[in-house]
């Protein structure tokens, strides 16, 4: 912990709320005492998403967490979680954050239905985009999505290989790119509407 020693400043804080209800408190010590109790909200606010994706990466389900959090569904607790983070994507508030997260849910499960009901086409796209040569390691990306049991996974690293494709391959790879650019749209609009 880089700025304050919540432990040092919550003793002082104690010290003056201590002197306040006594009335010996000055202006200038309850003044501080509110810039410090400031200061400590931030430094533990901070605290609050890091460790809910500590709990998260060592296995604690949204539905453990929310008792923890002092709410009430794990829907709830992925809200606040969600709320709390900064944006990597430009929301400005965290209402913003949950939308976006939950528009690109729905678009990773159009997607996802698609691939599974386009598998056979997917797969041997990829199979025929693998067997060139001069890709380098996105033949070996698609190889092992070829080995995975969800034709979703088929497609980034065909979107990654479509660059270094010319012709017919190369106008079905953006086609599909298109495609479920489109589906991730057309998702997010869908859910936005059921709201």
């Amino acid at each position: 912990m880089e700025g304050i020693d919540p432990t040092g400043a919550l003793r002082r804080l104690q010290e003056v709320v201590a002197a306040a209800r006594t009335g010996s408190a000055d202006p200038d010590q309850l003044l501080t005492a509110l810039s410090g109790l400031r200061l400590l909200r931030e430094e533990l606010a901070g605290w609050e998403p890091e460790l809910i994706t500590a709990a998260r990466a060592a296995g604690a389900s949204w539905v453990a967490l929310a008792p923890a959090l002092g709410v009430a569904s794990r829907q709830a607790a992925e809200r606040r979680y969600l709320r709390l983070q900064p944006s990597h994507t430009g929301e400005r508030t965290g209402e913003a954050r949950v939308d976006a997260e939950r528009d690109r849910r729905a678009g990773d499960r159009a997607v996802a239905d698609w691939a599974r009901r386009n598998s056979a086409i997917l797969r041997q796209l990829a199979g025929r985009v693998s067997a060139l040569d001069g890709l380098g390691p996105a033949a070996d990306r698609i190889g092992a999505a070829l080995g995975d049991d969800d034709p979703a996974r088929l497609l980034p690293p065909l979107a990654a290989a479509q660059p270094h494709l010319t012709g017919a391959l190369a106008e079905q790879l953006g086609e599909i790119s298109a495609h479920t650019d489109q589906l991730r749209r057309d998702a997010a609009g869908n859910r936005r509407a059921r709201d």
